[in-house]
């Protein structure tokens, strides 16, 4: 049964990472769909609020962490500014050391606090290197659900609102054109190298896009040593390639990703954001597989292209990408650049 309480004001806990945040929207946009009395406050940096500017009943809270929020006495502080909010029950998508000192400081208020289940038993019998325990895990975004329906709110993931395509402002169009070509866009990057496909092999996947003659490839990235890289792939292409890197806000971004016909991702934010617009995502996995449930939502399984695990059966060595063993250095050359660009051809054509 749905609640309908027009006093419930629930808090979500969802710190970092983008991409982790990015995989909320799918849940929050039926929350806020089924229960439009419902009060929202997400817990996370505001940086990542315009992913959610589309839902009148959901703010954005930050947490400060490196500074008022920092240590205990600061999550004390947390704590009071949030109940001051009229917070009526918590859901912990995190639950991480934070969130739990948090959870205590509730718990003594007598405020209902349910955290995720992370399935840390079977990430880890999926990421053992020997009698690995292969197979698909629960999606990220089926666990946040499950934590929403503790609290009362079930929810069909299948008839998950998306959202829609944004009108380009003059500042964009100014940058990457106007919208008269397929839109490819290409997010290269990634936290740890062992998720990031080698950028030399990225370079011949954007030279066979840019033989066809209605493409233009779009490059995001974002620091100053990406920005650098990006700059100069842009200048190698000329006109068919425009690195949007550094030169738009993230609200602006997003307006540019609603337009893409395809997004080309490693196994990280970009590829999220992107399915969180219904828009066609491959994405390319090293160390990491798709079991782990961190797939983009919605998106077919043969859109996620994996390194060969014959060759290297030790894969997904990690969740997170950040353990590469010995030998593993190379897995992402065993994805051919020209199968990455037929792909991206199949699916923009189709």
């Amino acid at each position: 049964m749905v609640r309908n309480d027009k006093e419930a004001h629930v808090l979500v806990i969802r710190l970092s990472a983008m991409g982790d945040v990015a995989m909320l929207l799918p849940v929050l946009s039926s929350i806020a769909e089924s229960n439009p009395a419902l009060e929202i406050t997400l817990l996370t940096k505001t940086h990542f609020a315009p992913i959610f500017n589309s839902f009148p009943n959901l703010k954005v809270v930050e947490a400060d962490v490196k500074g008022k929020h920092k240590g205990l006495l600061g999550l004390f502080k947390l704590y009071k500014e949030l109940k001051e909010l009229g917070i009526t029950s918590v859901v912990d998508v995190h639950n991480v050391l934070r969130s739990n000192i948090l959870k205590l400081f509730f718990s003594l208020g007598n405020i209902p606090f349910v955290q995720i289940d992370k399935g840390r038993k079977q990430k880890a019998a999926l990421t053992r290197t020997s009698n690995k325990d292969f197979k698909q895990l629960k999606t990220t975004q089926q666990r946040y659900a499950d934590v929403f329906e503790k609290l009362g709110y079930p929810i069909d993931l299948s008839k998950t609102k998306l959202l829609e395509r944004d009108q380009l402002n003059e500042k964009i169009i100014e940058i990457t054109g106007l919208k008269n070509q397929r839109w490819i866009g290409i997010a290269p990057f990634a936290a740890h190298e062992g998720k990031m496909y080698p950028l030399r092999l990225m370079e011949k996947v954007i030279t066979e896009l840019s033989k066809v003659e209605n493409y233009k490839i779009l490059l995001f990235g974002g620091g100053a040593k990406e920005i650098e890289i990006l700059s100069a792939i842009e200048n190698q292409f000329k006109y068919k390639v425009v690195s949007i890197a550094g030169k738009l806000s993230f609200s602006e971004e997003l307006n540019v990703i609603s337009n893409l016909e395809l997004m080309l991702s490693m196994d990280s934010g970009n590829g999220h954001l992107a399915a969180n617009y219904g828009i066609p995502v491959i994405t390319l996995w090293g160390v990491t597989h798709p079991y782990a449930g961190f797939a983009p939502f919605g998106q077919p399984e043969e859109n996620g292209l994996t390194s060969d695990i014959e060759k290297y059966p030790m894969i997904p060595t990690s969740i997170y990408g950040n353990k590469v063993p010995q030998g593993y250095e190379k897995v992402m050359e065993t994805i051919s650049p020209k199968k990455v660009a037929q792909k991206i051809v199949t699916i923009v054509n189709n």
